[in-house]
């Protein structure tokens, strides 16, 4: 083989190599969409046959990252908030923002337990109750929504010292399922999901309990792929995904359709 040949055959497995690479983008995402958004980014590669990494965590700690140079290329928050603030601080690609679902929060345990969730919040009061995993209320919206319900079911005080901190809401609900907490607060998401629907039972918090859980998503300006991604947030718009975000409980906010 001559040099000649060898060196095209080089350039050209490099622009193959990087044309791969241009049809990924990297998904920073809240906790509780661990299992929703594995279905979407599953069904994205199957119709656009481009591939989503996706990686999950605490919201507010992805907010940090985010400012501090992340390389991100969309940013699904659990907390609105968030993602206008990266919108506002230039960090955002404009017109990406996208407020896609509302969370819910629920009060889940094992099957084994002999705890009555008829009682709601009131059930962190039995005695039996020595440790409640939530979410860190510090970084983690859906913490901060069960602190909230606490407090207006004037409760917290009395069971705060029985705090299992999770950094995010997926690690809150492994703490619950594993037992090392005995009833936890978590994402109805999650309790949804293939790795919680069989292994236990739940009850919802009222609504009218916590603050909404209004959650967005944006294309990061830092991003080396944002055509890439602003077709991911096209379809994540779509009816279909729409459906697929509500069978694991989330009301969808923007209706679920794009044209």
């Amino acid at each position: 083989m001559t040099v000649r040949r060898l060196s095209l055959i080089v350039v050209l497995a490099v622009g193959f190599i990087s044309q791969c690479a241009a049809q990924e983008i990297t998904v920073a995402a809240a906790a509780d969409l661990q299992f929703a958004m594995q279905d979407v980014a599953a069904r994205y590669q199957k119709e656009a046959g481009k591939t989503v990494k996706v990686i999950y965590g605490s919201s507010g700690n992805f907010y940090q990252q985010i400012q501090n140079g992340a390389p991100f290329d969309v940013f699904f928050s659990a907390n609105l908030d968030y993602a206008k603030k990266l919108e506002d601080a230039g960090l955002a690609e404009p017109g990406s923002f996208y407020p896609y679902a509302k969370g819910k929060i629920v009060i889940w345990v094992r099957n084994e337990s002999k705890l009555d969730l008829n009682s709601g919040m009131k059930v962190f009061l039995n005695p039996s109750v020595k440790k409640i995993a939530v979410a860190n209320p510090l970084h983690a919206p859906y913490g901060q929504a069960a602190v909230a319900a606490m407090q207006k079911e004037n409760i917290y005080d009395q069971i705060k010292d029985k705090f299992v901190l999770g950094e995010n809401i997926s690690q809150t609900a492994s703490f619950v399922v594993s037992g090392s907490a005995d009833v936890g607060v978590v994402a109805l998401a999650l309790a949804l999901s293939p790795n919680m629907k069989d292994k236990g039972r739940y009850v919802e918090v009222p609504a009218g309990e916590y603050p909404p859980i209004e959650q967005a998503c944006v294309v990061l300006a830092s991003s080396k792929n944002k055509e890439a991604a602003k077709q991911f947030l096209l379809f994540v718009r779509t009816a279909a995904i729409g459906d697929v975000l509500r069978s694991y409980g989330f009301e969808v906010m923007g209706g679920g359709s794009a044209k």
